[in-house]
């Protein structure tokens, strides 16, 4: 199943018995987001560090295996389809994410309750994809 992961969804990842992180790993889920997620994570590395509990060096091992997992997208990509996806989405931050998910037609891995209401695309959140798992 193809997944466009947004930047919450990816920060779980680094919360080490995190229920996220096991599905990241899970063979049946192909994970993709957009490049300007890796640089979100950067900005709030310090953050996540924090709450994760983790080492810088922590932190860099897990952002190395997220970056093999996880299939970043270029702008260029997915750019055709940002008009539509700014039409559809409830949140002007989420379009990416959106229109990542129409060019490869498949659900928005979010628990963002306000992107859930859009309409047009799907989004799952965590519960959700587990369940289709059980």
């Amino acid at each position: 199943m193809k997944l466009v992961a947004d930047s919450n969804v990816l920060f779980t990842y680094f919360w080490k018995n995190s229920i996220a992180r096991e599905l990241f790993l899970n063979q049946d889920l192909e994970l993709f987001s957009p490049q300007y997620s890796l640089n979100e994570i950067k900005k709030y590395s310090n953050e996540i560090i924090k709450k994760a509990k983790i080492s810088k060096k922590e932190f860099t091992a897990a952002l190395m295996e997220l970056k093999t997992l996880v299939a970043f997208a270029s702008l260029s990509e997915y750019s055709s389809f940002l008009k539509k996806a700014a039409e559809l989405s409830p949140d002007k931050n989420d379009v990416d994410f959106v229109a990542l998910s129409l060019k490869l037609n498949c659900a928005v891995w979010s628990n963002d309750k306000e992107l859930a209401k859009g309409k047009g695309f799907k989004v799952l959140n965590t519960r959700e994809i587990i369940e289709l798992f059980d």
